[in-house]
């Protein structure tokens, strides 16, 4: 059996997410879903994250140091028009923005966009750039 030191699960202290983008909530056909994006960051470690969170658009100024706590080895999964995490920040529909996560110890971010703009929707999911 491999010991949890040999491997190297943990992740990294900062993600990059630049493809960050909200699609409408809504559309014609699509009533059992709901058009939203959401991040997830994973802590396998055995004592909290603390994280920061930067926000970076194409025609103003950053939004930085936007805080979240992700417990020990647990999973926090949140949207980005959730208000306990970005306050008065409003990543509006339609808006492209671009992300880096910090942490202060290793964890591993993905980001996922359910988008129902066409009949058919997109699904995406992709791990974040690792800094």
């Amino acid at each position: 059996m491999i010991e949890r030191e040999e491997m190297n699960m943990n992740g990294n202290k900062s993600w990059f997410i630049v493809d960050g983008y909200r699609p409408p909530v809504e559309k014609g056909g699509a009533d059992d879903y709901v058009g939203h994006e959401c991040i997830m960051v994973l802590n396998c470690n055995d004592e909290d994250a603390h994280v920061e969170i930067d926000v970076y658009f194409a025609d103003r100024e950053p939004v930085l140091g936007l805080p979240l706590t992700v417990p020990a080895r647990r999973v926090k999964a949140f949207r980005t028009n959730d208000q306990t995490v970005f306050g008065e920040l409003e990543l509006g529909i339609g808006r492209q923005y671009s992300l880096n996560i910090r942490s202060d110890v290793d964890v591993v971010v993905q980001y996922g966009r359910l988008d129902i703009n066409q009949d058919n929707m997109a699904y995406m999911a992709t791990l974040g750039y690792p800094g």
